[in-house]
């Protein structure tokens, strides 16, 4: 309504607005704020006046049947942090090649691919992982700023860590496999049986994380780095730190298969890619890693640099993102009030010089080997779980997926009482 009341005034103003108001349209769908898609939609016009952005958002979800439909929704471009739409779209053909120049654009970063053996869909920026955290509620807690996941075992910090609900929160699964990759599946999941221990589940993420660091209910956030950027431009008290182990979720961009503006929609990419578009993701209000390496000579002191940190976190399959999701729900999640007093029981036996061991082994061993979960059955069994979120799979696999996570419901319970008889016999 508002694009069409401006064509109407510039036509009545004369040729020369109506002229500039016919400009192609480029309908471009993304999950981004306005706040960051209106800077890039002035700056695109302005170095490209033929061309006039329609913005459409969707959220990941919601994005993929929307690109599914016959004509795509009419979406020339999409551009959005959901690596996961993307490689299935690609798998539909809903994808036509960019057919732009990618020089100066390294094709990985690390372990993880930065676009597809065809070039159908390019990373144009990168999100970080990591800590958001309140300084001032550190100092009250006697506790340094976390380096890295072993940090959060504190005991300190106990109730004091905000941890996104994989469940519920979008980009939360990658947060539990960056551990696992790190450490081990044994290990990591040790260290998640403890973390999930030491923390409040968020239920939502994004902005929710940081308002919890930054309001003092949580002295510790895990979160992505734009997140909590945010937060410290609009003036909270959140430092950010990326741990040693860290691992990154690119965004990607790409031009439909039914495309009606292929020229306008390459023109958009072109610019997205291109030093001034990557530069502008670095604005303060914006606060994106740009996947450039290029630009980051001209950036801020300080402004981190993936390409300058040995990023060793490998993309996981959508299969074992949703795997090790519902493993996380089932055995941390569902029983997470019993799982903090069990751990805060085990934090103040220790600090009476107690050996605890075995109940550790009771809490920190989950209920499927690494080499169960690798399994091609089972990671197909959870693969009609969309991004590790908890999308119903198949009618034909509900049974059996169903019985699994019993199963693994009743290995918490079971293992938890032994916990409990354990500390109980010991006094404590």
């Amino acid at each position: 309504m508002f694009r069409c009341k401006a064509w109407l005034l510039a036509w009545a103003l004369g040729p020369a607005s109506a002229f500039a108001a016919a400009a192609q349209p480029v309908v471009v769908l993304t999950s981004y704020p306005e706040e960051m898609m209106s800077r890039f939609e002035e700056a695109f016009e302005q170095a490209n006046p033929d061309y006039r952005l329609q913005i459409l958002w969707r959220q990941g979800f919601d994005a993929l049947p929307f690109l599914r439909q016959q004509d795509q929704g009419g979406v020339d471009v999409y551009w959005a942090p959901s690596p996961g739409n993307f490689a299935r779209l690609a798998e539909d053909g809903g994808w036509q090649p960019l057919g732009v120049d990618l020089a100066g654009l390294p094709a990985k970063i690390g372990d993880t691919a930065l676009r597809d053996d065809e070039a159908r869909y390019q990373a144009t920026e990168l999100a970080g992982y990591g800590f958001a955290s309140n300084p001032r509620l550190l100092e009250e807690l006697g506790v340094e700023a976390p380096k890295d996941w072993t940090d959060l075992l504190d005991a300190r910090l106990r109730g004091r860590i905000a941890l996104p609900d994989p469940a519920r929160v979008g980009f939360a699964p990658v947060l539990l496999d960056i551990v696992l990759q790190a450490y081990g599946w044994e290990r990591g999941w040790a260290l998640w049986s403890e973390i999930a221990g030491q923390s409040r589940l968020v239920s939502r993420g994004g902005t929710l994380v940081s308002d919890e660091v930054a309001s003092g209910r949580a002295a510790v956030g895990l979160s992505i780095d734009f997140f909590v950027a945010s937060a410290v431009s609009n003036g909270q008290p959140v430092d950010f730190v990326y741990p040693v182990h860290g691992g990154l979720n690119p965004a990607h961009i790409a031009i439909t298969r039914e495309a009606k503006q292929v020229e306008g929609a390459r023109a958009f990419v072109r610019f997205v890619l291109s030093d001034a578009g990557q530069k502008l993701l670095a604005d303060p209000d914006i606060r994106k890693l740009p996947v450039r390496p290029g630009v980051y000579a001209e950036l801020p002191a300080g402004y981190h640099n993936p390409f300058a940190t040995a990023y060793r976190y490998q993309e996981a399959s959508r299969e074992r993102l949703a795997l090790v999701t519902s493993l996380f729900v089932q055995w941390l999640g569902q029983p997470h009030e019993r799982l903090t007093a069990l751990w805060a029981r085990v934090h103040a036996g220790e600090a009476l010089g107690r050996d605890l061991q075995a109940v550790r082994g009771y809490l920190g061993v989950p209920p499927l080997s690494a080499g169960q979960a690798a399994s091609a059955d089972l990671l197909k069994l959870f693969g009609a779980r969309q991004d590790g979120g908890m999308e119903r799979p198949p009618v034909s696999d509900q049974d059996e997926l169903g019985r699994r996570e019993i199963a693994w419901q009743f290995h918490a319970v079971t293992r938890q009482a032994e916990a409990a008889r354990l500390l109980d016999e010991m006094g404590l």
